[in-house]
């Protein structure tokens, strides 16, 4: 498929909802540094907005009150557009992550944390251009009254009962997060920018409560109440007294945070967990899921002099990469790919091994696709589920042997002792010679749960002191030369 075919192609709503989680799990995986930065660029970008609404709706009662918030609020669109393409951090929209923790991808306390970094960046943002426009003096504009509409939408914001505010919230985020959730049905730019309009401006002209817009709106309110000279008052006739309750402790407790709470609520249930539970919830309890509870039984048929008190508890990797059934097959791949792994055991929620995803899966997979796989696939279609594991107490040597000796060809007998076949080669030189394909992985089980992983590079670790200590090679003067 071409580019051109791809900005023209829109997704369904089951592909939109693949799309959405990968914006998701996305937000989890930067920085914290990055975050903080994308946030801070967020926050600049609405107070901007903010800007352009106050300028448009200023001057403007001669047209009307719907048709002016209505030009207003289309104005006020610029924010979530550069948002959007530019890829800021936005408080509101980062509430999707709630889709991530539904898929078990992220903890709660690290989405809460993730929220956090959002919010503070946010927070910096809004103050930085508040100095910048203070600093310029934009609320002289038309004679003071740019500087009166912005007072007068400040302080309407803090005239709400709390559970007037908490329901703007509400209200206004759900119309972000669908504004956002458009946006996953195109990857053009252009058709991007043109899905944030009307929901943004349908917020904004009906008076919904959006908490960025606020950090900035209500303080800058705050900041002319508080620092315009006589001449301003005086300019636009209006008593300074008549906005005294444009306060910090005001602004927090009667606005900020039930409209924090209204739009997490709007965002991350009414939007993330809603769409979850309608299209991605079903094919996770659909998925025909056998859970593996037993272990291959393995055990050496060499006697050894080597210490033989290692199990797989001691080598194991106790905190391996495990995969959901219900994750997309590309979200999946990624994981693999960021922490350097070929495969990985794919696990319900409390733990049950289900089957392993592996590179191999993938490829054979592509091969059978033409390199053309559908978006909504999930790990669950590709997984192998005829899983080999081994119990958390098998011993070392065991699992060494099972890993590179197959003992039907290293001892041809039928179950009676009768040898199948006859060869003049040495033990050794069989086991040498044989070719084995055994996984490259095995999971570990205790009492039929997940416990760990054990890899050859597991394995190579512990067998690594029978060596001896570790030699330093240090290169000649000619190496160092040539």
């Amino acid at each position: 498929m071409t580019r051109d075919q791809m900005n023209n192609h829109y997704l369904s709503p089951v592909e939109m909802m693949a799309e959405a989680e990968n914006f998701a799990l996305s937000k989890a995986k930067k920085s914290s540094v990055m975050t903080l930065c994308l946030a801070i660029m967020a926050g600049l970008f609405i107070g901007l907005a903010f800007l352009f609404y106050i300028t448009v709706t200023t001057g403007s009662s001669e047209i009307g009150w719907g048709l002016s918030r209505l030009a207003g609020g289309i104005a006020f669109s610029m924010g979530l557009i550069l948002v959007v393409i530019c890829g800021g951090e936005l408080f509101t929209s980062s509430v999707l992550s709630s889709i991530s923790w539904a898929n078990k991808q992220i903890s709660f306390s690290n989405m809460l944390a993730g929220w956090g970094k959002v919010y503070v960046g946010n927070f910096i943002g809004a103050m930085l251009l508040l100095l910048i426009v203070t600093s310029a003096g934009l609320y002289q504009m038309d004679h003071g009254q740019w500087g009166i509409n912005a007072l007068n939408i400040a302080q309407h914001k803090l005239h709400h009962t709390p559970v007037e505010a908490f329901a703007l919230g509400v209200l206004c985020n759900l119309l972000v997060c669908l504004a956002i959730w458009l946006t996953f049905s195109s990857s053009n730019a252009m058709t991007k920018a043109a899905m944030t309009i009307l929901p943004v401006a349908m917020f904004v002209s009906s008076g919904f409560e959006h908490c960025v817009a606020n950090m900035f709106m209500v303080p800058l309110g705050i900041v002319i109440h508080t620092f315009a000279p006589e001449s301003f008052w005086h300019q636009i006739g209006v008593n300074q007294a008549q906005f005294s309750d444009l306060s910090i402790h005001q602004f927090v407790f009667a606005n900020l945070i039930p409209v924090t709470l209204g739009n997490i609520l709007g965002g991350s249930v009414l939007v993330g967990l809603a769409n979850w539970a309608i299209y991605r919830r079903p094919q996770i309890k659909a998925a025909n899921l056998h859970l593996i509870t037993t272990t291959t039984q393995i055990q050496s048929a060499k006697e050894i002099s080597m210490n033989n008190h290692l199990n797989a508890t001691d080598i194991m990797n106790s905190k391996p990469l495990v995969l959901r059934a219900e994750m997309t097959t590309a979200v999946a791949i990624d994981m693999l790919l960021d922490n350097q792994l070929i495969a990985a055991p794919v696990c319900t929620p409390e733990g049950h091994l289900v089957g392993v995803l592996s590179a191999h899966d993938v490829m054979v997979d592509l091969w059978c696709q033409d390199y053309l796989p559908p978006k909504t696939q999930t790990v669950a279609e590709l997984m192998t589920k005829d899983v080999i594991a081994i119990d958390a107490a098998d011993k070392l040597v065991d699992i060494v042997e099972f890993m590179c000796i197959d003992k039907d060809k290293l001892y041809p007998t039928t179950s009676m002792g009768i040898a199948t076949q006859f060869t003049s080669l040495s033990l050794e030189e069989r086991a040498k010679s044989m070719k084995v394909s055994k996984p490259h992985m095995l999971p570990v089980l205790d009492n039929g749960i997940l416990v760990g992983v054990v890899s050859r590079e597991e394995i190579l670790t512990a067998l690594r002191p029978i060596y001896g200590e570790r030699v330093s090679i240090v290169e000649s003067p000619e190496l160092q030369s040539a």
